[in-house]
């Protein structure tokens, strides 16, 4: 039997997840990500100040499993438990989960996708060096890289940046996640020189602030360097989405009780963060064009999700 060649844009959970099951299936599976390594929104950032290595998890700050093969594969990648029972991190900083998931893959890093080629049975994937690609500009006057051919296409972007890909090959699939909801968030990595009079981690049921935790005291980390992440509500990140970087910080910060001079502070946006509205179905999947989707939009905004919606979508190709 033929070994099936299948392409894998994203590689976030659900793309890992995804690629994981189908080469346990006997599948020849390539990763392509615009980011420097897998993960997506299980990211860790690093930085120096004050003479001090310093570092956030800026995306997802805590994993739950509801599931026996969610837990398993935490234990498996090293998770460990933080704060509320049930409530789990990587260690030395969320993104090890990734890289432990991601080992053995053929991964493609830095690797920005703009089209799909051919067609059933026969897909290609052209790409650009991510770098050259700026956000709401026009993509550059380069020739892309082309990979295949693939007989099956799975997606596991965010919506926004799935529908462009499938509008010429799969019209019907731009359509059915035109339904999803998704909310950005604006994030602030903060760090100081001694401790803010905040407590450990923070939900506020009303303002700017949707979250704040300290990430310093997360296992694993160093306790001494005072790293806070600070996420801002669904609402307030919308309604400031377009807002200079360096504006944000400052704003967040005054929502907050006095705290000391910050050593460092920066602003990260993610504009796909939140899911509002998921589809409601754990992936898409269109047999007869040998293409598919998959993300934690399908079903609910857990990393969870992701993990259930990326294994369901390989099911569903290999099925």
């Amino acid at each position: 039997m033929t070994q099936l060649r299948i392409a894998i844009l994203g590689a976030g959970l659900a793309g890992l997840a995804c690629a994981r099951e189908l080469t346990a299936r006997g599948a020849a599976v390539t990763l392509f990500d615009k980011g420097r390594a897998a993960g997506g929104r299980l990211a860790t950032r690093r930085a120096e100040a004050g003479g001090r290595r310093l570092q956030w998890d800026h995306g997802a700050q805590y994993l739950t499993a509801r599931g026996p093969g969610f837990a398993a594969l935490l234990a498996e990648a090293g998770a460990q438990g933080w704060g509320e029972a049930g409530r789990f991190v990587g260690v030395p900083g969320m993104s090890a989960l990734p890289r432990a998931l991601a080992a053995g893959l053929d991964l493609r890093p830095g690797r920005h996708v703009v089209a799909l080629g051919g067609g059933p049975g026969a897909w290609t994937v052209r790409h650009l060096e991510a770098a050259l690609v700026r956000p709401g500009k026009a993509l550059p006057e380069v020739a892309p890289s082309e990979d295949g051919p693939f007989d099956a296409v799975a997606i596991t972007l965010p919506p926004a940046q799935a529908a462009p890909l499938v509008a010429r090959p799969a019209p019907g699939l731009r359509a059915r996640i035109a339904e999803v909801g998704i909310a950005p968030c604006w994030t602030v990595l903060a760090a100081f020189g001694t401790r803010p009079d905040w407590p450990e981690t923070l939900r506020p049921e009303a303002g700017p602030i949707g979250w704040l935790a300290r990430d310093s005291g997360k296992p694993g980390r160093d306790a001494a360097t005072e790293c806070w992440v600070i996420h801002a509500g669904p609402h307030w990140s919308r309604a400031h989405l377009e807002a200079e970087a360096a504006s944000i910080g400052p704003a967040l910060l005054a929502a907050l009780p006095p705290a000391p001079v910050p050593l460092h502070l920066q602003a990260h946006r993610w504009r796909y963060s939140l899911v509002e509205q998921p589809l409601g179905e754990p992936c898409l999947w269109l047999p007869e064009a040998r293409l598919g989707l998959a993300g934690d939009w399908c079903l609910a905004g857990r990393a969870e999700a992701a993990f259930d919606s990326g294994r369901a979508l390989a099911a569903a190709m290999c099925g």
